[in-house]
Protein backbone atom coordinates (compact mmCIF):
# COMPACT_ATOMS: atom_id res chain seq x y z
CA UNK A 1 0.00 0.00 0.00
CA UNK A 2 1.33 3.60 -1.32
CA UNK A 3 1.62 5.89 1.37
CA UNK A 4 2.40 9.62 1.79
CA UNK A 5 4.47 10.82 4.59
CA UNK A 6 1.63 12.13 6.13
CA UNK A 7 -0.02 8.88 6.27
CA UNK A 8 3.65 6.91 7.14
CA UNK A 9 2.70 4.25 9.86
CA UNK A 10 -0.83 4.10 8.92
CA UNK A 11 -3.35 2.11 7.14
CA UNK A 12 -4.73 4.95 5.15
CA UNK A 13 -3.77 4.49 1.52
CA UNK A 14 -2.48 7.88 -0.73
CA UNK A 15 -4.26 11.07 -0.58
CA UNK A 16 -6.96 9.52 1.69
CA UNK A 17 -7.99 12.59 4.61
CA UNK A 18 -8.91 10.38 7.92
CA UNK A 19 -10.71 13.34 9.16
CA UNK A 20 -14.30 12.94 7.31
CA UNK A 21 -14.04 9.18 8.24
CA UNK A 22 -13.75 10.38 11.86
CA UNK A 23 -16.83 12.57 11.96
CA UNK A 24 -18.86 10.32 10.42
CA UNK A 25 -18.43 7.84 13.29
CA UNK A 26 -18.34 10.57 15.66
CA UNK A 27 -21.92 10.63 15.25
CA UNK A 28 -22.99 7.32 15.81
CA UNK A 29 -20.49 7.36 18.99
CA UNK A 30 -22.19 10.51 20.78
CA UNK A 31 -25.32 8.39 20.24
CA UNK A 32 -24.51 4.95 21.92
CA UNK A 33 -22.82 7.14 24.91
CA UNK A 34 -26.18 9.56 25.21
CA UNK A 35 -27.93 6.50 25.79
CA UNK A 36 -25.74 4.99 28.62
CA UNK A 37 -27.47 8.28 30.99
CA UNK A 38 -30.26 9.06 29.15
CA UNK A 39 -32.91 6.56 30.37
CA UNK A 40 -32.00 7.57 34.18
CA UNK A 41 -34.52 10.72 33.98
CA UNK A 42 -37.00 8.63 31.85
CA UNK A 43 -37.48 5.69 34.49
CA UNK A 44 -40.27 7.03 36.44
CA UNK A 45 -42.57 7.83 33.16
CA UNK A 46 -41.15 4.56 31.72
CA UNK A 47 -42.54 2.73 34.89
CA UNK A 48 -45.86 4.32 35.13
CA UNK A 49 -46.96 3.71 31.52
CA UNK A 50 -45.67 0.59 31.30
CA UNK A 51 -47.06 -0.31 34.76
CA UNK A 52 -44.13 -1.80 35.95
CA UNK A 53 -42.56 -1.81 39.72
CA UNK A 54 -38.75 0.19 40.19
CA UNK A 55 -36.87 -3.57 40.02
CA UNK A 56 -38.56 -3.93 36.44
CA UNK A 57 -37.79 -0.66 35.01
CA UNK A 58 -34.00 -0.72 36.47
CA UNK A 59 -33.34 -3.23 34.32
CA UNK A 60 -34.11 -0.82 31.13
CA UNK A 61 -30.78 0.20 32.21
CA UNK A 62 -29.19 -2.45 33.92
CA UNK A 63 -30.09 -4.64 30.59
CA UNK A 64 -28.01 -2.09 27.81
CA UNK A 65 -25.07 -1.75 30.23
CA UNK A 66 -24.48 -5.65 30.23
CA UNK A 67 -25.23 -6.14 26.63
CA UNK A 68 -22.66 -3.10 26.12
CA UNK A 69 -20.19 -4.10 28.74
CA UNK A 70 -19.99 -8.40 28.47
CA UNK A 71 -19.03 -8.12 24.63
CA UNK A 72 -16.68 -5.48 23.97
CA UNK A 73 -13.65 -7.65 24.30
CA UNK A 74 -14.74 -9.82 21.48
CA UNK A 75 -16.42 -7.04 19.47
CA UNK A 76 -12.67 -4.90 19.57
CA UNK A 77 -11.05 -8.29 17.79
CA UNK A 78 -14.19 -8.55 15.58
CA UNK A 79 -12.56 -4.74 13.65
CA UNK A 80 -9.66 -6.71 12.99
CA UNK A 81 -10.95 -9.42 11.76
CA UNK A 82 -13.73 -8.86 9.85
CA UNK A 83 -12.43 -4.61 9.11
CA UNK A 84 -13.91 -2.00 11.03
CA UNK A 85 -16.28 -0.59 8.66
CA UNK A 86 -18.31 -3.79 8.25
CA UNK A 87 -18.18 -3.99 12.16
CA UNK A 88 -18.99 -0.39 13.10
CA UNK A 89 -22.12 -0.39 10.06
CA UNK A 90 -23.30 -3.67 11.50
CA UNK A 91 -23.57 -2.38 15.01
CA UNK A 92 -25.01 1.36 13.67
CA UNK A 93 -27.92 -0.72 11.76
CA UNK A 94 -28.76 -2.86 14.85
CA UNK A 95 -28.88 -0.08 17.63
CA UNK A 96 -31.07 1.72 14.98
CA UNK A 97 -33.92 -0.64 14.85
CA UNK A 98 -33.51 -1.97 18.28
CA UNK A 99 -34.02 1.89 19.12
CA UNK A 100 -37.39 1.82 17.00
CA UNK A 101 -38.19 -1.23 18.82
CA UNK A 102 -37.96 0.23 22.24
CA UNK A 103 -40.21 3.23 21.40
CA UNK A 104 -43.00 0.82 19.97
CA UNK A 105 -42.72 -1.46 22.66
CA UNK A 106 -45.87 -2.16 24.77
CA UNK A 107 -44.24 -3.59 27.78
CA UNK A 108 -41.46 -3.69 29.94
CA UNK A 109 -40.29 -7.15 29.23
CA UNK A 110 -40.19 -6.16 25.86
CA UNK A 111 -38.39 -3.27 26.03
CA UNK A 112 -35.66 -4.83 28.26
CA UNK A 113 -35.16 -7.54 25.49
CA UNK A 114 -34.64 -4.59 23.11
CA UNK A 115 -32.40 -2.59 25.29
CA UNK A 116 -30.57 -5.87 25.37
CA UNK A 117 -30.15 -5.65 21.16
CA UNK A 118 -29.71 -2.40 21.49
CA UNK A 119 -26.54 -2.45 23.50
CA UNK A 120 -25.10 -5.61 21.45
CA UNK A 121 -25.28 -2.75 18.91
CA UNK A 122 -23.41 -0.20 20.73
CA UNK A 123 -20.73 -2.90 21.12
CA UNK A 124 -20.12 -3.56 18.14
CA UNK A 125 -19.56 -0.22 17.22
CA UNK A 126 -17.57 1.74 19.85
CA UNK A 127 -14.30 -0.12 19.44
CA UNK A 128 -13.97 0.51 16.44
CA UNK A 129 -14.13 4.27 16.53
CA UNK A 130 -10.80 4.61 18.22
CA UNK A 131 -9.22 1.61 16.35
CA UNK A 132 -9.96 3.46 12.91
CA UNK A 133 -8.15 6.29 14.92
CA UNK A 134 -5.09 3.89 15.85
CA UNK A 135 -5.52 2.97 12.23
CA UNK A 136 -5.41 6.03 9.66
CA UNK A 137 -3.94 8.45 11.62
CA UNK A 138 -0.33 8.71 12.15
CA UNK A 139 1.36 8.79 15.44
CA UNK A 140 2.37 12.75 15.63
CA UNK A 141 -1.36 13.34 14.41
CA UNK A 142 -3.60 11.30 16.61
CA UNK A 143 -3.64 13.51 19.39
CA UNK A 144 -6.34 15.90 17.66
CA UNK A 145 -7.95 12.98 16.17
CA UNK A 146 -8.64 11.47 19.78
CA UNK A 147 -9.53 15.47 21.24
CA UNK A 148 -12.74 14.81 19.31
CA UNK A 149 -13.25 11.24 20.44
CA UNK A 150 -12.60 12.62 23.68
CA UNK A 151 -14.81 15.40 23.68
CA UNK A 152 -17.43 13.41 22.13
CA UNK A 153 -17.18 10.39 25.33
CA UNK A 154 -17.37 13.46 27.51
CA UNK A 155 -19.92 15.91 26.26
CA UNK A 156 -22.13 12.86 25.69
CA UNK A 157 -21.79 11.23 29.20
CA UNK A 158 -23.01 14.63 30.42
CA UNK A 159 -25.68 15.33 27.59
CA UNK A 160 -27.81 12.57 27.97
CA UNK A 161 -29.56 13.94 31.77
CA UNK A 162 -30.10 17.07 29.87
CA UNK A 163 -31.64 15.43 26.89
CA UNK A 164 -33.41 12.94 28.38
CA UNK A 165 -35.10 15.82 30.90
CA UNK A 166 -36.25 17.94 27.93
CA UNK A 167 -37.54 14.96 25.80
CA UNK A 168 -39.52 13.53 28.29
CA UNK A 169 -41.13 16.52 29.51
CA UNK A 170 -41.37 17.68 26.36
CA UNK A 171 -42.96 14.74 23.95
CA UNK A 172 -42.62 11.46 26.14
CA UNK A 173 -40.09 8.78 27.12
CA UNK A 174 -40.92 7.28 23.66
CA UNK A 175 -38.64 9.77 22.15
CA UNK A 176 -35.21 9.34 23.73
CA UNK A 177 -35.35 6.16 21.82
CA UNK A 178 -37.31 7.69 18.65
CA UNK A 179 -34.77 10.38 18.53
CA UNK A 180 -32.08 8.01 17.63
CA UNK A 181 -33.86 6.52 14.52
CA UNK A 182 -33.02 10.01 12.10
CA UNK A 183 -29.54 10.33 13.71
CA UNK A 184 -28.61 6.32 12.87
CA UNK A 185 -30.01 6.60 9.72
CA UNK A 186 -27.59 9.44 8.90
CA UNK A 187 -24.90 8.10 10.55
CA UNK A 188 -25.10 4.56 8.97
CA UNK A 189 -25.26 7.01 5.40
CA UNK A 190 -22.46 8.84 6.08
CA UNK A 191 -20.18 6.31 7.28
CA UNK A 192 -21.15 3.55 4.25
CA UNK A 193 -19.41 7.07 1.95
CA UNK A 194 -16.81 7.88 4.06
CA UNK A 195 -15.15 5.17 6.64
CA UNK A 196 -12.57 3.77 4.34
CA UNK A 197 -12.14 0.25 3.99
CA UNK A 198 -9.00 -0.96 5.89
CA UNK A 199 -7.02 -4.35 5.45
CA UNK A 200 -8.19 -6.98 7.74
CA UNK A 201 -6.14 -8.93 9.74
CA UNK A 202 -6.75 -12.92 8.92
CA UNK A 203 -5.84 -15.01 12.04
CA UNK A 204 -7.11 -17.63 13.58
CA UNK A 205 -10.20 -16.75 16.52
CA UNK A 206 -9.69 -17.82 19.93
CA UNK A 207 -13.20 -19.05 20.68
CA UNK A 208 -12.42 -20.65 24.46
CA UNK A 209 -10.92 -16.58 25.15
CA UNK A 210 -14.19 -15.05 23.40
CA UNK A 211 -16.45 -17.55 25.74
CA UNK A 212 -14.41 -17.52 29.32
CA UNK A 213 -14.02 -13.41 28.65
CA UNK A 214 -17.77 -13.34 27.78
CA UNK A 215 -18.57 -15.68 30.93
CA UNK A 216 -16.51 -13.86 33.43
CA UNK A 217 -17.66 -10.17 31.88
CA UNK A 218 -21.04 -11.23 32.50
CA UNK A 219 -21.24 -12.47 36.16
CA UNK A 220 -18.61 -9.66 37.32
CA UNK A 221 -20.86 -7.09 35.78
CA UNK A 222 -23.81 -8.22 37.14
CA UNK A 223 -23.04 -8.95 40.23
CA UNK A 224 -21.93 -5.28 40.28
CA UNK A 225 -24.46 -3.93 39.20
CA UNK A 226 -27.55 -5.98 41.25
CA UNK A 227 -25.44 -6.02 44.55
CA UNK A 228 -27.56 -3.03 45.86
CA UNK A 229 -30.64 -4.31 44.97
CA UNK A 230 -30.12 -7.82 46.94
CA UNK A 231 -28.11 -6.03 49.59
CA UNK A 232 -24.98 -8.30 48.69
CA UNK A 233 -26.62 -10.85 49.66
CA UNK A 234 -28.72 -13.98 48.28
CA UNK A 235 -29.99 -13.54 45.03
CA UNK A 236 -32.27 -17.21 44.90
CA UNK A 237 -31.28 -20.67 46.63
CA UNK A 238 -27.53 -20.58 46.90
CA UNK A 239 -26.97 -17.75 43.97
CA UNK A 240 -25.43 -15.07 45.75
CA UNK A 241 -23.75 -11.65 44.87
CA UNK A 242 -20.41 -12.51 46.43
CA UNK A 243 -20.88 -15.83 44.82
CA UNK A 244 -21.19 -14.20 41.26
CA UNK A 245 -18.43 -11.04 41.60
CA UNK A 246 -16.05 -14.19 42.97
CA UNK A 247 -16.72 -16.79 40.02
CA UNK A 248 -16.46 -13.79 37.64
CA UNK A 249 -12.57 -13.05 39.02
CA UNK A 250 -11.84 -16.29 39.13
CA UNK A 251 -13.58 -16.72 35.30
CA UNK A 252 -11.59 -13.46 34.28
CA UNK A 253 -8.16 -15.10 35.85
CA UNK A 254 -8.67 -18.26 33.65
CA UNK A 255 -9.16 -16.42 30.97
CA UNK A 256 -5.69 -14.19 31.42
CA UNK A 257 -4.12 -17.51 31.87
CA UNK A 258 -5.41 -19.06 28.83
CA UNK A 259 -4.70 -15.97 26.80
CA UNK A 260 -0.93 -16.46 27.76
CA UNK A 261 -0.99 -20.11 26.41
CA UNK A 262 -2.69 -19.28 23.64
CA UNK A 263 -0.17 -20.13 20.13
CA UNK A 264 -1.58 -18.47 17.62
CA UNK A 265 -3.73 -15.61 17.50
CA UNK A 266 -5.02 -14.37 21.54
CA UNK A 267 -8.39 -12.51 21.99
CA UNK A 268 -6.42 -9.82 24.14
CA UNK A 269 -2.41 -9.95 23.37
CA UNK A 270 -0.83 -9.84 26.77
CA UNK A 271 2.08 -8.04 25.59
CA UNK A 272 -0.59 -5.03 25.11
CA UNK A 273 0.61 -4.23 28.81
CA UNK A 274 4.13 -4.11 28.59
CA UNK A 275 3.74 -0.91 27.74
CA UNK A 276 3.56 1.50 30.40
CA UNK A 277 1.34 4.03 29.03
CA UNK A 278 -1.21 1.77 27.81
CA UNK A 279 -1.60 0.12 31.07
CA UNK A 280 -1.46 3.27 33.12
CA UNK A 281 -4.13 4.76 30.50
CA UNK A 282 -6.39 1.74 31.08
CA UNK A 283 -6.24 2.40 34.82
CA UNK A 284 -6.84 6.62 34.45
CA UNK A 285 -9.80 5.84 32.48
CA UNK A 286 -11.22 3.14 35.29
CA UNK A 287 -11.10 6.30 37.44
CA UNK A 288 -12.44 9.04 35.31
CA UNK A 289 -15.76 6.89 34.20
CA UNK A 290 -16.21 5.54 37.49
CA UNK A 291 -15.27 8.83 39.22
CA UNK A 292 -18.13 10.52 36.72
CA UNK A 293 -20.98 7.89 37.17
CA UNK A 294 -20.11 8.08 40.95
CA UNK A 295 -20.77 12.05 40.69
CA UNK A 296 -23.85 12.42 39.17
CA UNK A 297 -26.09 10.35 41.08
CA UNK A 298 -25.83 12.09 44.29
CA UNK A 299 -26.40 15.27 42.79
CA UNK A 300 -29.56 14.68 40.76
CA UNK A 301 -30.98 13.10 44.15
CA UNK A 302 -29.98 16.45 45.82
CA UNK A 303 -31.02 18.62 42.65
CA UNK A 304 -34.44 16.79 42.59
CA UNK A 305 -35.49 16.06 46.15
CA UNK A 306 -33.70 18.95 48.31
CA UNK A 307 -34.25 21.70 45.39
CA UNK A 308 -37.36 20.59 43.88
CA UNK A 309 -36.15 20.65 40.00
CA UNK A 310 -37.67 18.98 37.48
CA UNK A 311 -35.35 16.35 35.26
CA UNK A 312 -34.75 19.18 32.65
CA UNK A 313 -33.90 21.50 35.76
CA UNK A 314 -31.74 19.22 37.13
CA UNK A 315 -30.00 18.43 34.00
CA UNK A 316 -29.45 21.74 33.33
CA UNK A 317 -27.33 22.07 35.97
CA UNK A 318 -24.69 20.19 34.27
CA UNK A 319 -24.36 22.61 31.22
CA UNK A 320 -21.28 24.23 32.54
CA UNK A 321 -19.62 21.21 32.43
CA UNK A 322 -20.57 19.76 29.30
CA UNK A 323 -19.85 23.48 27.71
CA UNK A 324 -16.55 23.85 29.12
CA UNK A 325 -15.42 20.06 28.36
CA UNK A 326 -16.49 20.49 24.14
CA UNK A 327 -14.85 24.48 24.40
CA UNK A 328 -11.36 22.91 25.95
CA UNK A 329 -11.45 19.71 24.15
CA UNK A 330 -9.60 20.93 20.77
CA UNK A 331 -6.81 22.93 22.33
CA UNK A 332 -5.99 20.28 24.76
CA UNK A 333 -6.03 18.03 21.49
CA UNK A 334 -3.59 20.26 20.01
CA UNK A 335 -1.47 19.90 23.09
CA UNK A 336 -1.30 16.02 23.19
CA UNK A 337 0.63 15.63 20.53
CA UNK A 338 3.12 18.21 21.82
CA UNK A 339 2.85 18.26 26.43
CA UNK A 340 4.02 15.22 28.14
CA UNK A 341 1.31 13.70 29.14
CA UNK A 342 1.95 13.11 32.65
CA UNK A 343 1.24 17.32 32.63
CA UNK A 344 -2.35 17.26 30.45
CA UNK A 345 -3.54 13.74 32.46
CA UNK A 346 -2.37 15.70 36.03
CA UNK A 347 -3.71 18.73 35.08
CA UNK A 348 -7.21 16.87 34.73
CA UNK A 349 -7.62 14.77 37.44
CA UNK A 350 -6.07 17.75 39.82
CA UNK A 351 -8.48 19.99 38.59
CA UNK A 352 -11.60 17.33 38.85
CA UNK A 353 -11.06 16.33 42.12
CA UNK A 354 -10.97 19.53 43.09
CA UNK A 355 -14.05 20.37 41.62
CA UNK A 356 -15.77 17.74 43.29
CA UNK A 357 -14.40 18.52 47.02
CA UNK A 358 -15.66 22.26 46.01
CA UNK A 359 -18.80 20.84 44.91
CA UNK A 360 -19.49 19.21 48.22
CA UNK A 361 -18.86 22.15 50.32
CA UNK A 362 -21.77 24.18 48.20
CA UNK A 363 -24.48 21.76 48.43
CA UNK A 364 -26.95 22.45 51.43
CA UNK A 365 -30.73 23.30 50.74
CA UNK A 366 -30.66 27.32 50.23
CA UNK A 367 -27.09 27.49 47.93
CA UNK A 368 -27.37 30.25 45.42
CA UNK A 369 -27.82 28.30 41.89
CA UNK A 370 -24.45 29.86 40.51
CA UNK A 371 -22.52 28.70 43.41
CA UNK A 372 -23.10 24.95 42.10
CA UNK A 373 -22.23 25.91 38.20
CA UNK A 374 -18.41 27.14 39.43
CA UNK A 375 -17.58 23.51 40.22
CA UNK A 376 -19.33 21.98 36.92
CA UNK A 377 -17.52 24.23 34.97
CA UNK A 378 -14.40 23.36 36.85
CA UNK A 379 -15.07 19.78 36.35
CA UNK A 380 -15.28 20.12 32.58
CA UNK A 381 -12.21 21.70 32.49
CA UNK A 382 -11.24 18.79 34.24
CA UNK A 383 -12.61 16.44 32.06
CA UNK A 384 -11.34 18.14 28.99
CA UNK A 385 -7.46 17.13 29.90
CA UNK A 386 -8.47 13.79 31.01
CA UNK A 387 -10.58 12.13 27.84
CA UNK A 388 -8.37 13.20 24.40
CA UNK A 389 -5.21 12.44 26.73
CA UNK A 390 -5.94 9.26 28.03
CA UNK A 391 -7.03 7.82 24.84
CA UNK A 392 -4.40 9.27 22.98
CA UNK A 393 -1.86 8.32 25.24
CA UNK A 394 -3.40 4.45 25.42
CA UNK A 395 -3.12 3.70 21.94
CA UNK A 396 -0.43 5.47 20.73
CA UNK A 397 2.43 2.21 20.65
CA UNK A 398 -0.41 0.01 19.58
CA UNK A 399 0.65 -1.91 16.67
CA UNK A 400 -1.78 -2.04 13.74
CA UNK A 401 -2.77 -5.16 13.86
CA UNK A 402 -3.91 -5.04 17.49
CA UNK A 403 -5.77 -1.53 17.05
CA UNK A 404 -9.21 -3.50 17.51
CA UNK A 405 -7.89 -5.41 20.64
CA UNK A 406 -6.72 -2.63 22.50
CA UNK A 407 -9.83 -0.70 21.65
CA UNK A 408 -12.00 -3.41 23.23
CA UNK A 409 -9.54 -3.57 26.47
CA UNK A 410 -10.11 0.27 26.96
CA UNK A 411 -13.69 0.20 26.33
CA UNK A 412 -14.17 -2.63 28.22
CA UNK A 413 -12.16 -1.28 31.37
CA UNK A 414 -14.27 2.07 30.42
CA UNK A 415 -17.98 0.35 31.38
CA UNK A 416 -17.05 -2.10 33.88
CA UNK A 417 -15.58 1.14 35.89
CA UNK A 418 -19.09 2.87 35.47
CA UNK A 419 -20.86 -0.31 36.43
CA UNK A 420 -18.81 -0.40 39.83
CA UNK A 421 -18.91 3.51 40.42
CA UNK A 422 -22.78 3.24 40.35
CA UNK A 423 -22.84 0.14 42.61
CA UNK A 424 -20.05 1.71 44.98
CA UNK A 425 -21.90 4.90 44.86
CA UNK A 426 -25.39 3.45 45.47
CA UNK A 427 -24.21 1.92 48.81
CA UNK A 428 -21.94 4.88 49.62
CA UNK A 429 -25.36 6.91 49.33
CA UNK A 430 -27.47 4.30 51.45
CA UNK A 431 -25.14 4.09 54.25
CA UNK A 432 -24.56 7.90 54.48
CA UNK A 433 -29.06 8.44 54.69
CA UNK A 434 -28.61 5.53 57.08
CA UNK A 435 -26.25 7.86 59.38
CA UNK A 436 -27.99 10.99 59.20
CA UNK A 437 -31.68 9.95 59.25
CA UNK A 438 -31.73 6.66 60.64
CA UNK A 439 -35.45 4.99 60.53
CA UNK A 440 -36.37 8.25 57.89
CA UNK A 441 -33.95 6.66 55.51
CA UNK A 442 -36.48 4.44 54.54
CA UNK A 443 -38.95 6.85 54.21
CA UNK A 444 -36.88 9.16 51.54
CA UNK A 445 -36.57 5.85 49.69
CA UNK A 446 -39.92 5.79 48.77
CA UNK A 447 -39.86 10.14 48.18
CA UNK A 448 -37.56 9.20 45.50
CA UNK A 449 -39.20 6.59 43.96
CA UNK A 450 -42.49 8.54 43.41
CA UNK A 451 -40.59 11.76 42.58
CA UNK A 452 -41.78 14.03 45.80
CA UNK A 453 -39.85 16.94 47.18
CA UNK A 454 -38.23 16.49 50.62
CA UNK A 455 -39.75 17.68 53.17
CA UNK A 456 -37.74 20.60 54.96
CA UNK A 457 -37.19 18.86 58.32
CA UNK A 458 -35.09 16.34 56.46
CA UNK A 459 -33.82 18.29 53.21
CA UNK A 460 -30.26 19.30 55.37
CA UNK A 461 -29.71 15.93 56.90
CA UNK A 462 -30.14 14.58 53.09
CA UNK A 463 -28.09 17.05 51.60
CA UNK A 464 -25.73 16.03 53.80
CA UNK A 465 -25.59 12.75 53.09
CA UNK A 466 -25.63 13.41 49.45
CA UNK A 467 -22.55 15.91 50.15
CA UNK A 468 -20.72 13.15 51.94
CA UNK A 469 -21.13 10.93 49.21
CA UNK A 470 -19.57 12.84 46.73
CA UNK A 471 -15.91 11.87 48.96
CA UNK A 472 -15.65 9.09 46.88
CA UNK A 473 -15.66 10.24 43.31
CA UNK A 474 -13.11 12.78 44.36
CA UNK A 475 -10.54 10.29 46.66
CA UNK A 476 -10.74 8.14 43.23
CA UNK A 477 -9.90 11.29 41.33
CA UNK A 478 -7.13 11.86 43.33
CA UNK A 479 -5.89 8.04 42.99
CA UNK A 480 -6.12 9.09 39.30
CA UNK A 481 -3.51 12.04 39.74
CA UNK A 482 -0.71 9.28 41.59
CA UNK A 483 -1.22 7.02 38.41
CA UNK A 484 -0.73 10.40 36.05
CA UNK A 485 2.34 10.98 37.93
CA UNK A 486 3.89 7.78 36.39
CA UNK A 487 2.88 8.28 32.57
CA UNK A 488 6.03 7.94 30.10
CA UNK A 489 7.49 10.87 27.82
CA UNK A 490 6.24 9.90 24.24
CA UNK A 491 8.77 8.82 21.41
CA UNK A 492 6.84 8.86 18.45
CA UNK A 493 8.44 11.23 15.54
CA UNK A 494 6.89 14.99 15.89
CA UNK A 495 6.75 14.54 19.57
CA UNK A 496 7.45 18.14 20.85
CA UNK A 497 8.30 20.36 17.81
CA UNK A 498 6.50 23.03 18.50
CA UNK A 499 7.55 23.01 21.89
CA UNK A 500 7.20 20.67 25.06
Amino acid sequence: MTQTRDNAGTDLAQGHNPWPALWAMVIGFFMILVDNTIVSVATPAIGRDLDADVNAVIWVTSAYLLAYAVPLLVTGRLGDRFGPKNVYLTGLAIFTLASLWCALTGSIEGLVVARVVQGLGASLMTPQTMAVITRTFPPQRRGSAMALWGATAGVATLVGPVLGGVLVDAAGWEWIFLVNVPVGVVGFVLAWRLVPTLPTHSHSFDWVGVALSALGMFLLVFGIQEGEKYDWGTITGVVSVPLLIGGGLVVLAVFVWWQSRVRTEPLVPLGLFRDRNFSLSNVGIAAVSGAITAMSLPFMFYAQFVRGYSPTESGLLLVPMAVMTAVLAPVVGRLVDRVHPRYLVATGFASSSAAIWWLLATITPDRAVWQLLLPMALFGVGNAFLWAPLSTTATRNLPLSAAGAGAGVYNTVRQVAAALGSAAIAAMIQARLVAHLGDQAGSSDALQSSGTTLPPQVAAEFADAMAESLVLPAVILLAGLVVAMFLAKPTHEGYGRRGD
